[in-house]
This record gives C-alpha cells, structure tokens and sequence, in this order.
C-alpha cells in the first residue's frame, strides 16, 4: 500500500477553543467508501463514520480502528452505572484542552453542554484553561483529568479523594480514568494525523 500525502489549499484552522462544530482535514489520504472491504466496514462499527475523513483514514487498520471504536462507545454511551454523560464529557474535554487537541476539545465541550446544560462553565473551561473557576465537583473531575493527562502517577490518592468528597463511587471514578486516558491517547492519535479547519459559512 502507497500513502498519498495530502497537499491542497483548505479552510482556515481555528484559532481558540470553541464549541462550535469544526471540520478535520488529514494529511493522508482516507479510503475512498468505494474502496472499503467488508473487512473495513467492520472496523469501522458504525457505517455513518465512513463519511468522516478521520475514521476513513484509520479504516487503513480496520482491525484497530474496531477496537478503539468500541471502546470509545462503552466509555461514553454504557451510562448504566457510574458517571452521567455529561462529566464523562467534561473529563474528556479538559483532556482535550490540556493536550492542545482544538478538534475534540470541541467535539467533547459540545456533548458536555448538551448533557449539562451548563455551556457557560463548559465555553469558562475552554476561555480561561483547567485552572478556571469551577464548583467543587466539577473541579475535581477536571483536576484529576488534566493529572492524567501530564503523566499517569501525576495522578494522586488526593485526586482519587477529592472524587469521592464529591460522591464518586468506583465505578464513577473509573469513568473521569477512562475518558480521560482514552482521549488523552486518540487527541495524540488525531494531532499527528491531520489538522481542524473552520468550515466555511453555508
């Protein structure tokens, strides 16, 4: 297999973290949807992704592609137990900022406002850094997600505490880890594959 480096006049990158949706332009080329195998389309979990330049590029290893997927559903969407949706947003958005990951911070803040309907503590996250003015839960998530991000034994029996002052039962506090892991490892992933863009208006 050949990789084809993109070269190609594309939109303006964003200059701050937003909510707003943005678009994601890969320096590979992606498979083309008439090129996938069924192989790829399995990978791939969800068929809608094909049309993402991002899952189309890492439908290159579909094997890969199926496992990161389905651990990236079970992370965020298995909300039987454990953290709501909306902080297990926020560990992954505070991740997001802290990496310098513009594309999922914006993803990931969205999703938290949606779930929260707290869009200006989200956008106060994405103005003023993990260190802004939280309430005590909220603060605690995102310090002990911004830990693990700089390096896992950054993060401390004191973070650990700090959750379960603010309630968070084991399985809670194993969701703030995995969101916060898994998207500490797939912004790195996205930041060495490809650049946002800021779609154009209409």
């Amino acid at each position: 297999m050949t990789d084809t480096t993109i070269s190609r006049d594309h939109l303006p990158g964003p200059e701050v973290f937003t909510q707003a949706e943005l678009g994601w332009v890969p320096w590979l080329e992606p498979l083309a949807e008439d090129d996938l195998s069924e192989r790829h389309w399995t990978g791939l979990v969800d068929a809608s992704r094909a049309k993402s330049a991002y899952f189309a590029l890492l439908a290159r290893d579909p094997d890969i592609l199926g496992a990161r997927t389905r651990t990236d559903k079970d992370i965020f969407y298995n909300t039987r137990s454990g953290l709501p949706r909306a902080e297990r947003e926020l560990a992954a958005a505070a991740t997001s900022r802290t990496n310098g990951c513009i594309f999922c911070a914006s993803v990931h803040s969205r999703f938290a406002t949606h779930h929260s309907k707290r869009g200006d503590d989200v956008q106060r996250l994405l103005d003023e850094g993990t260190d802004s003015a939280q309430d005590l839960r909220w603060a605690a998530i995102i310090d002990a997600a911004v830990a693990l991000t700089a390096t896992p034994p950054a993060l401390t029996p004191a973070h650990i505490h700090a959750l379960r002052s603010e309630g968070l039962d084991d399985l809670s506090i194993a969701d703030v880890i995995h969101g916060a892991a898994f998207f500490n490892w797939a912004n790195r992933l996205m930041l060495s594959l490809g650049e946002p863009e800021v779609p154009a208006a209409g």
